[in-house]
């Protein structure tokens, strides 16, 4: 996964400029800040919330969750912790998606409290200019414009350049003989965003440009290697709605698409970045934003402990607890790019180009976490079923059966095993404050 520790440089420049600048303004209007915070007590911890199947069902709020937020936020509406939500979503702005915490939780929720899945993109510069197929649904080529892409094109736009290449559905077969229209530049990367809504379509028309490196007029040419950069947001298999049972998530549809890649060509599909949670730079990024929650408040004591509160055990958990190991392995570790290789199991999670900006990137104070630890709490009104049965024999099936993890993060069973489980996140909250003895 090439390119994470760069951009992560350049987004904590970028939010420690605006947090800087939000502190000044804080500061100005807000003469009682100060005296306030001696007077009411200051947190040392943070927390992180998943937003699907903890706070929301679908469209439906967990009834837990507005219960939770009102022992959260004081008289005036300004929340008593700094508080982070960490979404694999990627269907929406940044902006809509607080705006519709904000309405389900009866609080007032910036933007620069959520993180979407495909918010890391902004710092991919090196591909702003170049043409990218998106994949998705939603407003896709509205986020793609605003993460910083300039040339973008859609699945729809292909399909009508290239009428020929969708035959799944006999339907929207062309009626008469048509000849591709080749309108369209080059595509020379590919963004999935999330989970689109024709599966076929998306995955003939990606798998084509793959096999013809971004040129669909051509034909497949499978013994090409490497193939056009790869950018995915959210690897979430599953995810948790109104129904009983989790749905498909993109996850499933990346599981797809290395299939077909693999069962075509006979070479893995390679990915440029994987982003979303459980990708450790999304934790980094979250801590770093608790942060700049704490230095906009005034609050003087550091940020020494984080809680993760989620509900599916191979992305919030084992993110969780992957961050976890890293704060604990870091001070005692010189090598910071060695621990990251390690946990993530990926052997091209640091390429050997980055190494000087990856030593750079560590030794950044700004780039240093306050926290020193990161606890994983597990809700039981999502992904997670209590009720589940664990195979009899883990030792030959617990992979294959358990492990719901992308390809590319190693399993580990420590990982995967929260340090609380509660039945919804307003027991998350209340165990949280007892645990740090905050009134």
């Amino acid at each position: 996964m090439r390119g994470l520790l760069s951009f992560y440089r350049g987004l904590c420049a970028l939010s420690n400029r605006q947090t800087r600048r939000k502190t000044g303004i804080v500061g100005s209007r807000c003469g009682f800040c100060g005296t306030q915070s001696k007077t009411k007590p200051q947190p040392r911890f943070g927390l992180l919330f998943d937003i699907d199947g903890v706070l929301v069902r679908g469209r439906m709020p967990i009834p837990a969750a507005k219960k939770s937020f009102e022992k959260l936020v004081d008289s005036q509406g300004k929340f008593v912790v700094p508080v982070v939500f960490v979404t694999n979503a990627g269907n929406c702005l940044r902006q809509t998606k607080a705006d519709q915490l904000s309405h389900i939780l009866g609080v007032p929720i910036t933007h620069d409290q959520v993180i979407m899945s495909h918010s890391p993109l902004r710092m991919f510069k090196k591909f702003h200019d170049k043409c990218v197929l998106v994949s998705g649904q939603g407003p896709v080529m509205e986020i793609a414009k605003n993460v910083g892409f300039e040339n973008v094109v859609s699945i729809d736009m292909l399909r009508e350049s290239f009428p020929l290449l969708d035959m799944v559905d006999h339907n929207r077969r062309p009626k008469l003989p048509s000849n591709p229209l080749g309108k369209l530049p080059k595509v020379e990367a590919v963004i999935l965003f999330g989970e689109p809504i024709r599966w076929e379509t998306n995955l003939q028309l990606i798998t084509d440009l793959l096999l013809t490196d971004g040129n669909l007029g051509s034909p497949h040419r499978p013994q090409k290697n490497p193939h056009l950069p790869l950018l995915a947001c959210n690897m979430d298999l599953m995810w948790m709605a109104e129904a009983h049972s989790p749905r498909f998530g993109h996850g499933t549809f990346l599981v797809c698409l290395e299939n077909i890649y693999k069962k075509i060509t006979g070479k893995d599909l390679k990915y440029e970045a994987l982003m979303g949670k459980p990708s450790e730079l999304t934790y980094h990024f979250a801590e770093y934003l608790i942060r700049s929650q704490a230095m906009e408040r005034q609050w003087d004591l550091p940020i020494t402990s984080l809680y993760a509160i989620g509900d599916n055990l191979m992305t919030d958990i084992y993110g969780a607890n992957l961050y976890n190991r890293y704060l604990k392995e870091r001070v005692t570790v010189k090598n910071p790019k060695a621990v990251m290789a390690t946990a993530t199991g990926s052997p091209a999670a640091v390429p050997q180009e980055q190494e000087e900006t990856t030593d750079n990137l560590w030794e950044s104070e700004l780039a240093l976490p306050s926290a020193t630890s990161c606890k994983s709490v597990l809700v039981c009104t999502g992904v997670y079923n209590p009720n589940a049965e664990m195979p009899t024999d883990t030792t030959h099936s617990i992979k294959e059966t358990v492990f719901h993890g992308h390809r590319d993060f190693r399993f580990d069973p420590a990982l995967v095993e929260p340090d609380h489980i509660v039945q919804d996140v307003a027991e998350a909250v209340d165990l949280i404050f007892e645990q740090e003895k905050f009134v």
